[in-house]
C-alpha cells in the first residue's frame, strides 16, 4: 500500500536537497538523489492520473443516474467502461512501481565466478560463464568491469570477479547465484567421453559509500607483482593489491589493471560487497520470513542449473524448466531464462 502523503513529503525534501550547490561535489549522493527523484515522480504522476480518472468516473455516474437524457446517459455509460478499465491498468502500474520501490535494488552488483570440480574443464566452463554474462550485460546496455581475474595455462578461468552496473542489472541477475553444472565432451578429452564439471556463481550487491563504512584501521593493504597463468610475474612494478579485513581475516585481491590505484579501488569494491553479503546473511538468519518456494540468490552451494551440450538443453532445477539452443544462450541470449525466473518469483508473492 502506497503512503502517498509520505512520498510527497519525501519528494519536496529531495527537491530542496538537489538545489544545494555543495551536492555537485558529492557525485554518488547526487546520482542517488536524482534517481530517487525520478522514481518518485513516476509514482506521483500515476497517482495524480488515478485521482483524475476517479473524479471523471464520479461525474459520469452522476450523469448516468441524475439525467433523463437517454443519449447523454448512453455516452456516460460508454465513458465509464473505458475509464474503469484505465483505472484498473493504472492501479496495476502503481502496484508494480510500489513493489520496485519497496525492493530498492542496488545500482550495481559484483558477480564472482569460480571453477569447481572437474579440473581444467571446470576452468574452461567458468570462462564460458564469464563470457556469457559479459555478453548479456553488454546487450542490456550495462557496464561490466573486471575487478579480478585468475586464468589457467589453457585459457580457462580459476576465478573472476566482475562488476556490472546498470538499470535493472541486480534485479535481473540476482537469481544467478549457485552451482552451475556442465555436461559435455571437453576439448581436453581424447576418448570422446562426456564429463560433468561445475562452476559456482555468487551475486553480491555493491553497497553505496554511505551504506557501508569501513574503518581504515581495520584493513591491511599489501602490494605485490601481478602474475599470469602458471604464476609467472607479468609486471615489474608492484601493481597487484591484496586487502585483509583484520576483524574477520577476510582477504580480497585485484591485479587486472596496470594501475595500482585502480586495483586498490577494485579490491575495496570487492571487500565492501563481501562485507555487505555477510551482514545480509546475519540479518537473514535473525529475521528470515521468506517463503520456501521463493528462489534464493547468491547461494554458492546450491545446484541451480545444468548445461547439457549433447542434448542442446539448459535446465534450471529450481523452477523445473528447460530451454534448447545452448549455443545462443552461451552467447548471452539469457532473457528467456531470466524472465522465467522473475515470473516465478513474482508468482510467489
Amino acid at each position: 500500500m502506497l503512503d502517498l502523503k509520505t512520498l510527497k513529503e519525501e519528494y519536496v525534501a529531495l527537491l530542496e536537497e538537489l538545489t544545494n550547490p555543495e551536492l555537485i561535489s558529492q557525485w554518488e549522493k547526487f546520482q542517488g538523489f536524482s534517481k530517487r527523484k525520478s522514481t518518485l515522480e513516476k509514482i506521483l504522476k500515476k497517482a495524480d492520473e488515478l485521482e483524475e480518472l476517479k473524479s471523471k468516473v464520479e461525474e459520469n455516474e452522476e450523469i448516468l443516474f441524475s439525467y433523463e437524457d437517454q443519449e447523454l446517459a448512453a455516452l456516460a455509460q460508454q465513458e465509464l467502461i473505458v475509464q474503469r478499465e484505465k483505472i484498473k491498468a493504472i492501479e496495476k502500474e502503481l502496484q508494480e512501481l510500489a513493489r520496485k520501490d519497496e525492493e530498492q535494488f542496488p545500482a550495481a552488483l559484483i558477480m564472482e565466478i569460480r571453477a569447481g570440480t572437474g579440473g581444467e574443464e571446470a576452468a574452461l566452463f567458468a570462462k564460458d560463464l564469464y563470457e556469457m554474462y559479459t555478453s548479456y550485460a553488454l546487450s542490456q546496455g550495462w557496464t561490466p568491469t573486471v575487478l579480478n581475474l585468475n586464468e589457467t595455462d589453457l585459457a580457462g578461468v580459476k576465478e573472476v570477479s566482475l562488476e556490472i552496473e546498470g538499470e535493472h542489472a541486480f534485479e535481473k541477475l540476482r537469481f544467478e547465484g549457485g552451482v552451475h553444472r556442465v555436461q559435455r565432451i571437453p576439448v581436453t578429452e581424447k576418448a570422446g567421453r562426456v564429463h560433468t564439471s561445475t562452476a559456482s556463481v555468487a551475486v553480491l550487491a555493491k553497497p553505496k559509500q554511505t551504506e557501508l563504512q569501513i574503518n581504515p584501521s581495520d584493513i591491511l593493504l599489501e602490494f605485490y607483482n601481478s602474475s599470469g597463468p602458471g604464476g609467472q610475474n607479468v609486471n615489474k612494478r608492484k601493481t597487484a593489491v591484496r586487502i585483509t579485513y583484520l576483524p574477520t581475516k577476510l582477504v580480497v585481491t585485484s591485479q587486472t589493471s596496470r594501475s595500482q590505484e585502480k586495483n586498490k579501488d577494485f579490491a575495496m569494491a570487492l571487500l565492501s560487497a563481501k562485507l555487505l553479503e555477510q551482514k545480509a546473511k546475519t540479518e537473514e538468519k535473525e529475521f528470515s520470513k521468506e517463503r520456501k518456494a521463493q528462489i534464493g540468490w547468491a547461494k554458492r552451494a546450491e545446484k541451480i542449473r545444468t548445461y547439457n551440450f549433447s542434448q542442446d538443453r539448459l535446465t534450471d532445477h529450481r523452477i523445473e524448466k528447460s530451454w534448447h539452443g545452448l549455443e545462443k544462450i552461451m552467447q548471452g541470449n539469457l532473457d528467456p531464462v531470466i524472465n522465467a525466473l522473475q515470473e516465478f518469483q513474482n508468482s510467489q508473492k
